[in-house]
């Protein structure tokens, strides 16, 4: 992900020296394509990690995106890094890699395990935005690229000497897609309103660095390497209102307030960028509300999908998150270059804004979130009427909101209340206690 990243905050600029660069519209298509074939194959390369192996399928994609990167390093028109665009996407293995992650951990340390992973991808958009014009001006984006591929062959060497090696290859519905829930997935209003919100989140940040780095130079002067100095101060401050937000939101159960606002402020961002082309410190103070959004929203929004999906349907519910995210920035890329090559900028940012207030529409209509969380406990393999007297036996323990026994995977998934519930009691009996 930090090569997918690096490049944002300097492509358009560097893109302006290729042949082909000066169109805004094969410019958004370069920064958007990985996501298009990224959507497309995600799904599937999770599906054959089942099938193939998990470390099988992840090196294979990494030896994809690997070529990719060398191809758009190599590139010396818009037109071939349209193409290392495409292939790195095509190396689409964050699905096998949760799999993977599903093989290696205990059902109750899943979640934490995911959200360390979502932390770190997290952390790795923030110091690229820093680190971005930095490595331009050492190595320019061809280097940025080479680096990329460099890192992702190191990558294949961790996964195959360091990664442990599963013990059972199993499949894990907090984790994976289910084919067969997912008409049950997108029927779900509530997390078709989510689905839609990361689909416009993603679009808009696509969209948005077609034109920022441009307007950045032309309103400020900045040169590319420069740009660090915008970003970093603004990305710092913006982490100082993430913290207490999120706090707020899950400590006092008012996270559709804090998600509600969070969306209005990036519609208030995108306003601004529309309003201030033109004007170094609109153009700042824009960027400072967009981060602030940003980062309440990119933290909120997989919670949201834990709190609403159902336990059996999660891993289905986030493979469908994951796809509507590729999507957005396939899309933000495409029609953002598309709009500033023909419109001009403003166009741009008012796209953005009409994303933004469809997403605030959806999102005052949605249901405040309950305020729970997902516990798993591996429990063997049951049948049919040994599970459904489990869960007879679990829902009559204080806090326990609901409660799936998966007897094929022998687990049991309970969500639970965030205020306290039966912890001990529980335990107590799925070790036969009761």
């Amino acid at each position: 992900m930090l090569g997918m990243f690096l490049i944002l905050p300097v492509f358009s600029l560097y893109a302006q020296h290729l042949p082909g660069g000066g169109d805004h519209a094969l410019v958004g298509l370069a920064l958007g394509m990985y996501g298009l074939t990224q959507a497309l194959l995600v799904l599937p390369f999770g599906m054959a990690s089942d099938r193939w192996g998990r470390k099988p399928v992840i090196i294979a994609g990494l030896i994809i995106f690997a070529l990719g990167s060398f191809v758009a390093a190599s590139a010396d028109d818009i037109y071939t890094v349209i193409l290392g665009r495409a292939l790195q996407g095509a190396g689409a293995i964050s699905a096998a890699v949760t799999a993977l992650l599903a093989d290696l951990t205990r059902e109750e340390k899943r979640t934490q395990a995911m959200a360390m992973i979502g932390g770190t991808i997290g952390l790795t958009f923030a110091v690229s935005l820093a680190g971005g014009p930095l490595l331009y001006r050492w190595i320019g984006v061809p280097g940025i690229f080479a680096m990329t591929g460099v890192l992702a062959l190191l990558a294949i060497v961790v996964v195959k000497f360091v990664t442990p090696n599963p013990g059972v290859t199993a499949f894990h519905s907090d984790a994976q897609a289910n084919p067969s829930r997912l008409r049950d997935v997108l029927r779900d209003g509530e997390l078709l309103r989510l689905d839609f919100g990361i689909f416009a989140l993603h679009a808009a940040q696509m969209a948005m660095f077609v034109i920022v780095p441009l307007a950045l130079h032309e309103a400020g002067g900045l040169a590319a390497g420069e740009h660090w100095q915008i970003y970093l101060p603004v990305l710092l401050g913006s982490f100082i209102f993430l913290i207490p937000a999120i706090i707020h939101a899950e400590k006092h159960g008012r996270m559709k307030p804090v998600f509600v606002a969070a969306v209005a402020v990036m519609l208030l961002a995108q306003i601004g960028f529309g309003l201030a082309m033109g004007h170094f410190a609109g153009i700042v103070a824009a960027l400072f509300a967009y981060f602030v959004a940003f980062n309440i929203l990119e933290a909120s929004l997989p919670s949201l999908i834990s709190k609403v999906a159902p336990p059996e349907a999660k891993g289905t519910a986030m493979g469908v998150y994951n796809t509507s995210q590729a999507l957005g920035l396939f899309v933000g890329g495409a029609v953002g270059g598309w709009l500033a090559q023909g419109w001009g900028y403003s166009a741009v940012f008012a796209f953005c804004a009409v994303l933004m207030g469809l997403w605030l529409v959806l999102a005052k209509g949605m249901r405040p979130p309950l305020r729970v969380k997902t516990q798993m406990f591996h429990i063997g393999r049951l049948d049919a009427a040994e599970a459904q007297k489990l869960a007879a036996r679990l829902t009559v323990f204080a806090g326990i909101e609901s409660v799936t026994v998966l007897s094929d995977e022998g687990v049991v998934m309970l969500k639970v209340s965030q205020l306290g519930w039966d912890e001990e009691g529980v335990r107590h009996a799925l070790q036969g206690g009761v």
